[in-house]
């Protein structure tokens, strides 16, 4: 992927938020972070030897987030508050850490760099003075994956802790002994999924995500089970479009426990760059192209944001 199909796209989601927001990303801006720790389950280690897989526990810092990219984006409006993310940092060594980057939608509209960039073009041509069709019209028309995430129902949740995540991106998985198997991670908080009905969600207040997490964090930790849906011989590894049947195995992967807040705007943190590759011995990309063209434009982002804290 070219330098300049990173820097069209970031160009895009910029001109889709209304303009570059400094210090904040270009999409899921508004966001929450909150510190805790991973337990690694005992069927981890069988199926990588990444250390945090493989140690009594390491620490986190988790990012929930709203999809906009609009920073005081309203996190009960239906247009642009799913689907919410989830980024998790495993913090493995000083300068040393390992991500997952996930959302609560099964899966990408489109297959790669260059499909997205025509995605983003197609809505950012589809305003108020578009032609009849707009632009979106046809590309979803031509690409049935984005048409289907498009349309696919965005809930708003109750509660960050409420939603299930999905990583995106497959990976390959190495075990000490050198066997591999694909798969995915999921995410799924233990107190199981809840959603607000449009009625409940028009209730509440522009920042309820943000202020439930801290009110829950008040009485007690959140937490999540993460697992790994591993892939058969007939599922596609490379093509983040297509989700995988929900009667794959999984194997569990261990629990995050969220403890307590940290500040999001604070300099260290906003410069925090979530990378969708592992970048860690026992976990390597599965070969989708998406996964290196959202790392890289993750980190021109990100570096464009750490510029705007200093």
């Amino acid at each position: 992927m070219s330098k300049e199909v990173v820097a069209d796209l970031l160009d895009a989601l910029d001109a889709l938020g209304g303009g570059i927001h400094p210090g904040f990303r270009p999409v899921h801006a508004r966001g929450v972070m909150i510190g805790g720790t991973f337990v690694p389950a005992p069927s981890a280690a069988g199926l990588t030897k990444a250390p945090h897989a493989n140690r009594a526990s390491v620490p986190v810092t988790v990012r929930f987030s709203i999809a906009s990219g609009i920073p005081s984006f309203a996190e009960n409006d239906p247009a642009g508050a799913g689907p919410q993310g989830m980024a998790v940092r495993f913090h493995l060594a000083e300068h040393t850490h390992t991500d997952i980057v996930a959302h609560s939608h099964d899966g990408f509209p489109v297959r790669t760099g260059e499909e997205f960039l025509e995605f983003l073009k197609a809505a950012l041509a589809s305003g108020p003075t578009a032609p009849t069709p707009p632009p979106i019209v046809a590309f979803l028309g031509a690409h049935p994956s984005a048409k289907a995430f498009v349309e696919a129902p965005k809930p708003i949740p109750s509660s960050f802790a409420r939603q299930a995540y999905f990583a995106v991106n497959a990976f390959k998985f190495i075990n000490a002994a050198g066997e591999s198997r694909f798969g995915r991670f999921r995410i799924r908080p233990t107190a199981g999924t809840e959603f607000l009905t449009p009625e409940e969600a028009a209730k509440k207040t522009a920042d309820f995500l943000d202020a439930e997490m801290s009110a829950r964090l008040a009485n007690g930790p959140a937490e999540f089970k993460v697992f790994v849906q591993l892939a058969e011989a007939s599922d596609e590894v490379a093509d983040s479009t297509k989700s995988w049947p929900a009667t794959r195995s999984e194997v569990e992967f261990g629990t995050i426990t969220l403890t307590e807040r940290v500040d999001e705007l604070a300099p260290d943190h906003r410069k925090l760059i979530f990378d969708p590759v592992p970048r860690v011995d026992g976990i390597d990309s599965a070969g989708d192209p998406l996964t290196d063209i959202r790392s890289d434009i993750y980190l021109l982002s990100g570096r464009r944001r750490r510029k705007a804290a200093e």
